[in-house]
Protein backbone atom coordinates (compact mmCIF):
# COMPACT_ATOMS: atom_id res chain seq x y z
CA UNK A 1 0.00 0.00 0.00
CA UNK A 2 1.34 3.43 -0.93
CA UNK A 3 1.74 5.90 1.92
CA UNK A 4 2.52 9.58 1.51
CA UNK A 5 5.87 10.21 3.18
CA UNK A 6 5.18 13.93 3.63
CA UNK A 7 2.09 13.31 5.80
CA UNK A 8 3.18 12.92 9.48
CA UNK A 9 0.43 10.41 10.26
CA UNK A 10 1.23 8.34 7.19
CA UNK A 11 4.95 8.43 8.10
CA UNK A 12 4.13 7.29 11.66
CA UNK A 13 1.92 4.46 10.35
CA UNK A 14 4.73 3.37 8.00
CA UNK A 15 7.22 3.48 10.88
CA UNK A 16 4.93 1.45 13.16
CA UNK A 17 4.33 -1.09 10.40
CA UNK A 18 8.08 -1.46 9.87
CA UNK A 19 8.66 -1.75 13.64
CA UNK A 20 6.03 -4.49 13.90
CA UNK A 21 7.63 -6.39 11.02
CA UNK A 22 11.10 -6.11 12.57
CA UNK A 23 9.75 -7.14 15.97
CA UNK A 24 8.05 -10.17 14.43
CA UNK A 25 11.19 -11.24 12.57
CA UNK A 26 13.39 -10.77 15.64
CA UNK A 27 10.92 -12.71 17.82
CA UNK A 28 10.99 -15.55 15.29
CA UNK A 29 14.79 -15.58 15.34
CA UNK A 30 14.82 -15.76 19.13
CA UNK A 31 12.25 -18.56 19.11
CA UNK A 32 14.24 -20.50 16.52
CA UNK A 33 17.41 -20.04 18.58
CA UNK A 34 15.64 -21.52 21.62
CA UNK A 35 14.30 -24.37 19.51
CA UNK A 36 17.72 -25.08 18.00
CA UNK A 37 19.42 -25.18 21.40
CA UNK A 38 16.92 -27.75 22.65
CA UNK A 39 16.46 -29.93 19.56
CA UNK A 40 12.98 -28.63 18.78
CA UNK A 41 11.48 -27.98 15.37
CA UNK A 42 9.10 -25.15 14.45
CA UNK A 43 5.98 -27.22 15.17
CA UNK A 44 7.38 -28.19 18.58
CA UNK A 45 7.96 -24.52 19.36
CA UNK A 46 4.44 -23.54 18.26
CA UNK A 47 3.03 -26.34 20.42
CA UNK A 48 4.97 -25.15 23.47
CA UNK A 49 3.71 -21.61 22.92
CA UNK A 50 0.11 -22.87 22.63
CA UNK A 51 0.52 -24.89 25.86
CA UNK A 52 2.01 -21.87 27.63
CA UNK A 53 -0.67 -19.47 26.36
CA UNK A 54 -3.47 -21.82 27.44
CA UNK A 55 -1.94 -22.21 30.90
CA UNK A 56 -1.53 -18.44 31.27
CA UNK A 57 -5.25 -18.10 30.50
CA UNK A 58 -6.04 -20.69 33.17
CA UNK A 59 -7.51 -23.05 30.57
CA UNK A 60 -5.00 -25.84 29.87
CA UNK A 61 -5.10 -27.12 26.32
CA UNK A 62 -6.13 -30.63 25.32
CA UNK A 63 -4.34 -32.59 22.60
CA UNK A 64 -7.42 -32.12 20.38
CA UNK A 65 -7.40 -28.34 20.76
CA UNK A 66 -3.63 -28.35 20.18
CA UNK A 67 -4.19 -30.22 16.93
CA UNK A 68 -6.79 -27.66 15.86
CA UNK A 69 -4.48 -24.78 16.80
CA UNK A 70 -1.58 -26.23 14.80
CA UNK A 71 -3.73 -27.71 12.03
CA UNK A 72 -2.43 -31.23 12.68
CA UNK A 73 -4.03 -34.66 12.41
CA UNK A 74 -4.67 -36.61 15.61
CA UNK A 75 -1.81 -38.99 14.78
CA UNK A 76 0.59 -36.07 14.28
CA UNK A 77 -0.52 -34.51 17.56
CA UNK A 78 0.07 -37.78 19.38
CA UNK A 79 3.60 -38.03 17.96
CA UNK A 80 4.24 -34.35 18.80
CA UNK A 81 2.99 -34.66 22.39
CA UNK A 82 4.94 -37.92 22.88
CA UNK A 83 8.13 -36.24 21.62
CA UNK A 84 7.68 -33.15 23.81
CA UNK A 85 6.85 -35.28 26.83
CA UNK A 86 9.93 -37.50 26.31
CA UNK A 87 12.04 -34.36 26.07
CA UNK A 88 10.70 -33.13 29.41
CA UNK A 89 9.00 -30.08 27.91
CA UNK A 90 5.38 -30.92 28.68
CA UNK A 91 3.39 -33.35 30.77
CA UNK A 92 -0.02 -34.92 30.37
CA UNK A 93 -2.46 -34.74 33.28
CA UNK A 94 -5.98 -36.08 33.62
CA UNK A 95 -8.66 -33.46 34.19
CA UNK A 96 -9.84 -33.77 37.78
CA UNK A 97 -13.45 -33.05 36.76
CA UNK A 98 -13.47 -35.44 33.78
CA UNK A 99 -10.87 -38.21 34.02
CA UNK A 100 -11.35 -39.03 30.31
CA UNK A 101 -9.94 -35.62 29.36
CA UNK A 102 -6.17 -35.14 29.02
CA UNK A 103 -4.68 -31.70 29.66
CA UNK A 104 -1.23 -30.57 28.55
CA UNK A 105 1.00 -28.55 30.88
CA UNK A 106 4.53 -27.26 30.83
CA UNK A 107 6.76 -29.75 32.64
CA UNK A 108 9.18 -28.49 35.28
CA UNK A 109 12.20 -29.16 33.04
CA UNK A 110 10.63 -27.34 30.10
CA UNK A 111 9.66 -24.37 32.26
CA UNK A 112 13.19 -24.19 33.68
CA UNK A 113 14.73 -24.23 30.19
CA UNK A 114 12.34 -21.52 29.00
CA UNK A 115 12.96 -19.31 32.07
CA UNK A 116 16.71 -19.69 31.68
CA UNK A 117 16.65 -18.74 28.00
CA UNK A 118 13.91 -16.10 28.01
CA UNK A 119 14.60 -14.59 31.45
CA UNK A 120 17.05 -11.97 30.15
CA UNK A 121 14.55 -10.97 27.46
CA UNK A 122 11.85 -10.65 30.12
CA UNK A 123 14.07 -8.34 32.15
CA UNK A 124 14.76 -6.21 29.04
CA UNK A 125 11.03 -6.08 28.33
CA UNK A 126 10.31 -5.01 31.91
CA UNK A 127 12.91 -2.22 31.59
CA UNK A 128 11.26 -0.93 28.43
CA UNK A 129 7.77 -1.03 29.92
CA UNK A 130 8.95 0.82 33.03
CA UNK A 131 9.63 3.84 30.80
CA UNK A 132 5.92 4.15 29.93
CA UNK A 133 3.07 5.47 32.05
CA UNK A 134 0.05 3.31 32.84
CA UNK A 135 -2.01 5.34 30.35
CA UNK A 136 0.58 4.84 27.61
CA UNK A 137 0.75 1.11 28.32
CA UNK A 138 -3.03 0.93 28.14
CA UNK A 139 -2.97 2.42 24.62
CA UNK A 140 -0.13 0.11 23.56
CA UNK A 141 -2.03 -2.88 24.95
CA UNK A 142 -5.21 -1.92 23.12
CA UNK A 143 -3.27 -1.42 19.88
CA UNK A 144 -1.44 -4.74 20.13
CA UNK A 145 -4.59 -6.66 21.10
CA UNK A 146 -6.39 -5.23 18.06
CA UNK A 147 -3.40 -6.09 15.85
CA UNK A 148 -3.44 -9.68 17.14
CA UNK A 149 -7.13 -9.99 16.29
CA UNK A 150 -6.50 -8.54 12.83
CA UNK A 151 -3.58 -10.91 12.21
CA UNK A 152 -5.56 -13.96 13.38
CA UNK A 153 -8.53 -13.01 11.20
CA UNK A 154 -6.20 -12.78 8.21
CA UNK A 155 -4.51 -16.08 9.13
CA UNK A 156 -7.89 -17.78 9.37
CA UNK A 157 -9.02 -16.29 6.04
CA UNK A 158 -5.83 -17.56 4.39
CA UNK A 159 -6.37 -21.02 5.90
CA UNK A 160 -9.98 -21.05 4.74
CA UNK A 161 -8.98 -19.98 1.22
CA UNK A 162 -6.51 -22.87 1.15
CA UNK A 163 -9.20 -25.26 2.39
CA UNK A 164 -7.38 -25.92 5.67
CA UNK A 165 -9.43 -26.92 8.71
CA UNK A 166 -8.72 -25.60 12.17
CA UNK A 167 -9.59 -22.67 14.35
CA UNK A 168 -6.10 -21.38 15.07
CA UNK A 169 -4.33 -20.81 18.35
CA UNK A 170 -6.18 -20.34 21.62
CA UNK A 171 -7.51 -16.82 21.88
CA UNK A 172 -6.47 -14.67 24.82
CA UNK A 173 -9.08 -13.72 27.35
CA UNK A 174 -10.55 -10.25 26.98
CA UNK A 175 -9.56 -7.79 29.68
Amino acid sequence: MYRRRDDPRERMIADITNDLRRYSVDAQHIGHAFAGLHGLNATDLHALIAVMDAELLGDPITPGRLGEALNLSSGSVTALVDRLERGGHIRRDRDTADRRKVLLHYADRGATLARSFFGPLGRRTDEVMARFSDDELSVVHRFLADMVVSMREHRDAVRAARGEPGRGAPEPAAD
